[in-house]
């Protein structure tokens, strides 16, 4: 039935595709000379991330002082950068861990550079939470190692160490299974270079790969087995980032929503992430055939899906202020949305709930453009989330004597625009120097395709 199913279907990769040809079409970034537009890119964002470090440089010299928190607004751009770049790596682990254990064989043309992108996203939130410590040099306390400082250990009960050990073990996870992804295709490329420096380095992080059976059957044990550890961390790491405020008192953050909320958030911001990278690497890097209409169009039905679920959360949180009959819960949420962040917002809710709905219209979902553009406001839209949920759950305390506004300096706006730099560095070096798509899955899909237009006749 399902053989039956899929030759009614158009086929994943487009072309009429050999083997071969699959090899030398994702290959071919790699081989050539960068085009004009991956420089361009490339100047931009580095020269971004270089703005980004004199900033950082210039905080740690000193001090956060050259930040605009205060005792009221303690936790402010830095923590909402942290939040927001853990929820763009989370649809990596989405797209490589959890739709290859449901056969989704769609996935196979934007897995590599959603894995990627989870691995530059958690390098991104991580350099948040080192310099708002002020002290990045002592950043080792955090963990429980082994000390000269008598009893003195890291606080297990704090919500903020159990982000550490969840995002090194989501990183760690991520790393592996990238890595363990990319073995088949490195011993590729490997094979296409004839000799020289670079083929050394192939064949060393190749491990020996040689195609054999048997090599092949521990590999898909090996993949399977950390998909299968890969898919708990979904739920896991945001769920415990989520803690950071739901275990506090604090109104606005004090409430059980806050674990499915912050997952359907993070998939929601990750897969457009993963939108607005591969509809630019498509059309630079000349892959048209392989991430094709129909997979944007499954990733913006997923994005649609995941952005109602968002919205519901929205006004749930509200329902519940309203129905606690606790003024304090009831006045952050009246203040979020009528007080000196309104247009935060709103920007928020436009972005966010409104947008998105557009997804329901074919017409949209196959239109790139329009694709590209909702996915860009869905990446604002989820910045500006965690930036309200931050701020005006503290710019207004208990006591109207300790009210303070908050707004953001240079510096922490160039640090903002340098993590993007970081990013995009990152992702722009990958796709230059590493198989942007998988091809050992791609050319499954290949032969499964003809397969299925075989069976047609």
């Amino acid at each position: 039935m399902s053989e039956h199913a899929a030759s009614l279907r158009a086929p994943l990769i487009m072309g009429a595709k050999s083997i071969g040809q699959v090899t030398d079409d994702v290959c071919a970034p790699m081989e050539g000379r960068p085009t004009a537009l991956w420089w361009g890119a490339f100047v931009v964002s580095f020269s971004v991330l270089l703005a980004g470090v004199a900033a950082v440089s210039y905080q740690i010299a000193v001090g956060i002082g050259t930040w605009g928190v205060n005792r009221t607004v303690g936790w402010s751009i830095a923590i909402t950068n942290f939040v927001f770049w853990i929820g763009i790596g989370h649809a990596g682990t989405l797209i490589s861990a959890i739709l290859f254990l449901l056969r989704q064989r769609w996935r196979t043309s934007v897995n590599r550079a959603a894995e990627a992108m989870t691995i530059f996203a958690v390098i991104c939130a991580a350099i948040f939470p080192l310099i708002h410590m002020g002290r990045p040099w002592f950043a080792y306390w955090v963990f429980p190692l082994p000390n000269t400082r008598g009893s003195l250990w890291v606080n297990f009960k704090s919500p903020l160490l159990w982000d550490v050990f969840a995002i090194s073990t989501y990183f760690t996870i991520s790393a592996v299974f990238w890595y363990v992804g990319l073995l088949p295709d490195l011993a590729t490329v490997r094979d296409r270079i004839k000799d020289g420096a670079r083929r050394k380095v192939f064949a060393f992080f190749s491990l020996g790969w040689n195609g054999s059976y048997r090599t092949w059957h521990h590999y898909e044990s090996v993949y399977l087995l950390l998909a299968a550890l890969a898919t708990p961390l979904v739920v896991s790491v945001h769920s415990i980032v989520s803690f950071d405020f739901a275990t506090s008192l604090i109104p606005g953050w004090h409430t059980t929503i806050f674990p499915p909320y912050f997952v359907a958030g993070a998939i929601f911001s990750g897969m457009a992430m993963v939108l607005t990278l591969m509809i630019i690497a498509r059309k630079t890097m000349r892959l048209e055939d392989y991430v094709t209409v129909r997979h944007v169009e499954i990733m913006a039905k997923l994005v649609l899906t995941t952005g109602s679920i968002v919205g519901l959360a929205y006004a749930t949180e509200f329902f519940i202020a309203a129905y606690s009959d606790n003024p304090y819960e009831q006045f952050v949420f009246i203040n979020r949305a009528f007080g000196p962040f309104a247009w935060a917002y709103w920007t928020m809710v436009s972005c966010n709930v409104i947008a998105p709905q557009l997804f329901w219209f074919k017409r949209v979902r196959t239109n790139l453009a329009a694709v590209f553009v909702l996915s860009l406001f869905v990446n604002v839209g989820m910045w500006f989330e965690r930036f309200v949920l931050i701020v005006t759950s503290l710019h207004r305390d208990y006591l109207p004597s300790s009210w303070a506004d908050y707004t953001p300096t240079v510096i922490e706006l160039v640090t903002l625009a340098g993590s993007f730099g970081l990013f995009f560095t990152c992702f722009l070096l990958f796709c230059r120097f590493l198989p942007v798509i998988a091809i050992g899955e791609v050319k499954a899909v290949v032969a499964h395709d003809r397969r299925a237009l075989g069976g047609r006749g």
